[in-house]
């Protein structure tokens, strides 16, 4: 079973783990979301700088609590793709130094097969294909998974993001930053039928409309104008019932389309990664419909459903167990299609 060393560092969390196959040996996490909360979102130049003075007492820590030194690890790993470039240059930089100094392979790892890898930190693995919903701040796709590596992406959203959806929509309510948590927390005491919202759906350039594929502002607009309409009525606005109608709707759309494409493409599994994936909403959504359906379902375990480098681990792990390795001089990539991880672990960097 391969040891690993792996930082992450693709946008506002600075995370460094030791992971030994599925087990997390030590894990730890310097957020960043206080600071960026004052100017309502990922400001990239701090992200970098941050990285920068955090990720040197990361490894420490993780090295001391894990007992494995980095003399026997197997393997260094970074996040090298998609992600904010500078940020993501401070976690490959160090972790190809790192691999030089003690004379160990590195392997660059794609941030969405990191967080597809997040279900497989479960107790129970996942054997055979499965459908995964990714839901993150940056990324909403159903990914067909055949084995590791292998990977075929069957829905995406063509607009925002659900987690970005969730950032926006917060700061028109004003709740702050992130918006994932603090719609939630304010929905909690609002009524999820008080609003009805459109459920955006993508035209098909032949007519029709695509059965997975995702889009989500339409939504921001929906709830902008009416949020508009309340000011201008002179009537307070109904925090709780405007979160908790936006968050139903979100979590409708996603579980909706994603059991539809489970049950077209014959697989008995679907499997919920993503920080998004927090969402109790969405996870209660989830099980109702998956088990009505009759359809399996999972979810990454709470404590790896955010940004973290244990996911990382695990998705190096996966990739060193089939032989591979990164060249040395792989770069970074700020957008990098899933498809696409296999060429990280070309002979020469691809980038």
């Amino acid at each position: 079973m391969p040891t690993v060393l792996a930082l992450e560092t693709s946008c506002d969390e600075s995370a460094a783990a030791i992971v030994r196959d599925r087990t997390v040996l030590a894990s730890a996490i310097a957020s960043q979301v206080e600071e960026h909360a004052r100017w309502g979102g990922v400001v990239p130049e701090i992200a970098s700088r941050r990285h920068l003075e955090a990720l040197p007492a990361l490894i420490e820590q993780v090295v001391v609590a894990s007992g494995v030194g980095l003399d026997a690890v197997d393997a260094i790993a970074a996040t090298v793709a998609p992600g904010l470039v500078g940020a993501l240059l401070v976690g490959s930089v160090t972790a190809r130094t790192l691999a030089r100094l003690h004379d160990r392979p590195f392997l660059g790892v794609h941030h969405l097969e990191a967080h597809l890898a997040s279900a497989q930190l479960d107790p129970e693995p996942l054997h055979g294909e499965y459908l995964v919903l990714l839901v993150s701040g940056g990324h909403t796709e159903l990914v067909r998974v055949d084995g590791p590596g292998r990977y075929r992406r069957l829905g995406r959203s063509h607009d925002d993001a659900a987690g970005e959806c969730f950032d926006k929509v917060a700061r028109l309510l004003g709740l702050g930053y992130p918006g994932g948590p603090a719609i939630e927390a304010m929905a909690r005491g609002g009524d999820p039928q008080a609003f009805p919202l459109p459920k955006g759906r993508v035209s098909l350039p032949e007519g029709g409309f695509h059965p997975y594929d995702f889009s989500f502002s339409g939504l921001k607009t929906a709830m902008l104008r009416r949020i508009e309409a309340l000011r201008e009525s002179g009537e307070g606005l109904p925090l709780a019932d405007l979160a908790a109608s936006f968050e139903q709707v979100v979590a409708e759309v996603l579980v909706e389309r994603s059991c539809r494409c489970a049950a077209d493409q014959g697989l008995n599994t679907l499997v919920l990664v993503g920080g998004v994936a927090a969402n109790r909403r969405l996870r209660q959504l989830l099980a109702e419909r998956a088990e009505r359906q009759g359809l399996g379902w999972r979810v990454a375990p709470l404590a790896w459903c955010t940004d973290n480098a244990a996911m990382v681990g695990v998705a190096a792990c996966q990739r060193l167990d089939s032989g591979c390795r990164s060249p040395i001089a792989l770069g970074v990539a700020p957008r990098l299609p899933l498809g696409d991880a296999g060429c990280l672990y070309d002979s020469q960097p691809c980038f």
